[in-house]
């Protein structure tokens, strides 16, 4: 078990990675709170529409982007592959609605069919042109947060401004909470019902699309850093934790923000603990916040749950015994049992 886990020293956890290298940690951590922030703010919204899945769609759809932007444009530069991921995110989209509106099919069927069509695709692209598209596997599903303070750093009229992904990321994040604030009553509206939001004036395919978008934009900003298959967890995540500790979605936007930035802090000290990827981590300790808030939350949680039964079983008792004590019968008023003539 001792080589499976390592021994937990807290100067090399805690301490070291501020001391030594706090640079390159803090240029992670704030990739991971940027990444996570953009995810779970959007995935509120995915998680009041039912439509968590649809990112897991899209990150799944950016393989076939990917190698299509490549063989046009022969280059593996962060533009052409950022436009290429990006058709393929919103061409999901407009598939999966397409197949939802024009048939019976049900929007996680559609979904289903969506993504795995694509990513078919992609991985036979890859396989048809493996000489010509060089892409690691490795990054593509979990990608490597770690590489993002080797990154020569960006700079503008002089002024350095870090890693050129974490610029990216911060801009993708503040467009994402300046889309939020501008279109706030038009997404809470839309999301819990699309028929009141009409008879308001609200277009609410339009907002859909737009939110679709957003989406789209997000999960290829962050693809980079975080991979497929972890960008689909801080997505759900931090949204799902939230709404199990507030009812309220301004509250539950902030609680998505605080839990990213927890996840994100405490996920680089377990990868330093565990050497294990940071991306992983993150997610692991965003898994944590979850469990913690399903056991302990003041109004859904189970603790919650199991002393509210006890309580009902408690007076159920106590009013079996005061009706023993009573006299083992209830009193019946005749005239309850009595017909009503008809008049």
């Amino acid at each position: 078990m001792t080589d499976f886990i390592p021994a937990f020293d807290f100067h090399r956890v805690f301490v070291e990675p501020w001391t030594q290298s706090a640079s390159n940690f803090a240029w992670i951590m704030v990739m991971g709170f940027l990444v996570t922030t953009a995810c779970g703010l959007v995935g509120n919204y995915l998680i009041l529409r039912r439509m968590a899945l649809v990112g897991d769609a899209i990150s799944h759809s950016v393989l076939p982007g990917l190698a299509v932007a490549f063989l046009l444009s022969r280059s593996r530069g962060s533009v052409a592959m950022f436009i290429g991921a990006l058709g393929a995110g919103i061409l999901t989209t407009v598939i999966i609605e397409m197949i939802h509106k024009k048939t019976r099919v049900k929007q996680d069927a559609a979904i289903g069919i969506a993504f795995s069509t694509l990513f078919a695709i992609g991985v036979i692209l890859i396989s048809l042109f493996a000489d010509k598209v060089d892409l690691d596997q490795d990054c593509v599903l979990y990608g490597e947060i770690a590489f993002v303070p080797l990154e020569p750093f960006s700079t503008l009229a002089g002024i350095s401004l870090g890693p050129p992904s974490v610029v990216r990321m911060a801009l993708i994040t503040l467009l994402t909470i300046l889309a939020i604030a501008l279109f706030y009553k038009e997404l809470l509206v839309s999301s819990f019902d699309s028929g009141l939001a009409e008879s308001m004036g609200i277009r609410a395919p339009v907002v859909h699309y737009g939110l679709m978008a957003l989406l789209s934009v997000v999960v290829v900003s962050a693809f980079e850093s975080a991979g497929a298959i972890l960008v689909i967890a801080m997505l759900i995540i931090p949204g799902a934790t939230a709404s199990l500790l507030s009812t309220r979605l301004p509250t539950i936007l902030f609680l998505s923000v605080l839990h990213a930035a927890l996840s994100s802090f405490l996920g680089i000290h377990l990868a330093v603990w565990l050497d294990c990827s940071m991306a992983g981590a993150m997610v692991v300790m965003a898994a944590v916040f979850f469990c913690l808030a399903w056991i302990f939350s003041p109004s859904q949680g189970l603790l919650q749950r199991v002393m509210c039964s006890r309580d009902d079983f408690t007076q159920l008792n106590e009013t079996q015994t005061q009706h023993e004590h009573d006299g083992g019968g209830t009193k019946v008023n005749p005239s309850s049992n009595r017909r009503k003539q008809p008049r």
